[in-house]
């Protein structure tokens, strides 16, 4: 009713609030959504309602098609006002039986609780006590990074958990179940699993921590602006002298010192450049580690390839890097194998997207840094050409407009026109030379 006057009295404007305003009508024991008791697994759940009777309810209520109905409903559910009892991390309306509850307000989007590192930590810590370690994957990830950023207040943190878990088991089970799914559907709406695209909570930084990012990639990269800086040894496009083109190909044998001097910037812009990798795959075959850079480069080729050949692609890559016994076996850690083979049962573009992480890592953090201060990376600078930019490039300009040089001939025209008389004469004697060259240029 405090909703309702503060709308009449066009007091709030704000949308969160009216949608509470209309899940509140929505709870209405007479006119809202009728719930009743319904039975989950070998649990009771009270005033349990299903996505058909939502979706009906808003299309009675707003005299709108169902569609519409659906993705109001939808909404609602990825803002945290209802949830869904059964598939958690789907935050979507579905206007079948599937059983749904409303949110209590305490978890409501305009209480606006900060959404802590801490409250989460306690949260995952209790869910790994109950589920005895099995939790989600996203889960699992999300509580070993928290593990090790707040590994000086572990203690406290599992303190708090077991302390929240033991007071949860003196409710009745009911209560408990309802409990626990209204706290997990807060957390799936304010930290979602990666593949939940219907919310998505970016993380903040400080704006002096942005500004100084950008200050530093703008000094790194502005000798390499085209906009600030020109090309070396002209613009090709102005001057039509093909020479950047034929200094920058792809596999040129002595590239520029520009561009070796991208690969320093990041281990990134070394991959990104296909000179710059042979060069690095030269490093690495020196140091008997080439199978590294195979790797990787066989996932990238399976992550962008055809559909077709994906599965005999990621066997290839089985066989080649991680059977037993493989002629290029590349060492990663247990877990990780763990997953891609259980991965490769079923073949995908990105299941193989664990591995090379590690490999890359491994490539980055060890390899990169010796292969710059390597011979092979010093006798590549040494050979770096280094083109200068031509005087007479300088002094050339673009043609003008085909449309600037049809007005000058107009102009002409008409000053000639305001000369003087005109010779008839004359002007039939030039159109005639026109149609006489005319079909010479058409053939």
């Amino acid at each position: 009713a405090q909703y309702r006057q503060l709308e009449d009295s066009s007091l709030i404007y704000t949308p969160v609030l009216k949608m509470e305003a209309v899940v509140l009508e929505m709870q209405d024991p007479k006119t809202g959504v009728k719930s009743q008791t319904q039975r989950l697994v070998i649990t009771t759940i009270p005033h349990a309602i299903t996505g058909e009777d939502i979706v009906e309810w808003i299309a009675n209520r707003f005299k709108i098609d169902a569609a519409e109905a659906r993705a109001m409903g939808t909404m609602m559910v990825a803002f945290g006002y209802i949830y869904p009892l059964q598939d958690h991390k789907r935050l979507i309306l579905k206007p079948d039986t599937s059983l749904y509850r409303f949110q209590t307000p305490y978890f409501w989007p305009a209480q606006q609780w900060p959404v802590e590192d801490t409250d989460y930590a306690i949260y995952l810590a209790k869910r790994n006590i109950r589920k005895k370690g099995l939790l989600e994957l996203h889960e699992q990830e999300q509580y070993n990074n928290l593990h090790k950023w707040m590994n000086h207040k572990w203690d406290f943190i599992v303190m708090q958990a077991k302390e929240q878990y033991r007071a949860g088991k003196e409710r009745k089970k009911p209560d408990r179940v309802v409990f626990d799914c209204q706290e997990r559907a807060y957390w799936v709406v304010h930290r979602p699993p990666v593949n939940n695209y219907y919310i998505l909570i970016l993380p903040r930084v400080k704006s002096s921590v942005s500004i100084g990012a950008l200050v530093k990639y703008t000094t790194t990269y502005k000798q390499h602006d085209p906009f600030l800086y020109p090309c070396l040894p002209s613009n090709p496009w102005l001057t039509d002298d093909v020479t950047y083109w034929h200094l920058n190909m792809p596999n040129v044998e002595n590239p520029t010192k520009m561009r070796v001097e991208r690969w320093t910037f990041s281990f990134g812009e070394l991959l990104s450049d296909p000179r710059g990798r042979a060069d690095f795959r030269l490093f690495l075959k020196k140091e008997f580690s080439g199978e590294n850079l195979a790797f990787w480069e066989a996932c990238e080729d399976l992550k962008w390839g055809a559909a077709a050949t994906m599965q005999e692609k990621a066997q290839q890559i089985y066989k080649t890097f991680l059977a037993r016994g493989a002629p290029r076996w590349i060492n990663i850690d247990g877990k990780t194998m763990e997953i891609t083979v259980k991965g490769l049962s079923h073949p995908h573009r990105y299941v193989l997207d664990a591995a090379q992480t590690h490999i890359y890592m491994l490539m980055k953090k060890d390899s990169y840094g010796r292969y710059l201060k390597s011979p092979v990376f010093k006798e590549t600078q040494k050979k770096a050409v280094a083109p200068e930019l031509e005087q007479n490039a300088k002094k050339r300009r673009p043609s003008l407009s085909p449309i600037i040089l049809r007005q000058q001939e107009e102009e002409q025209k008409a000053k000639l026109a305001a000369s003087g008389p005109v010779d008839i004469t004359q002007v039939m004697s030039k159109l005639a030379q026109k149609k006489a060259t005319e079909p010479e240029q058409k053939t």
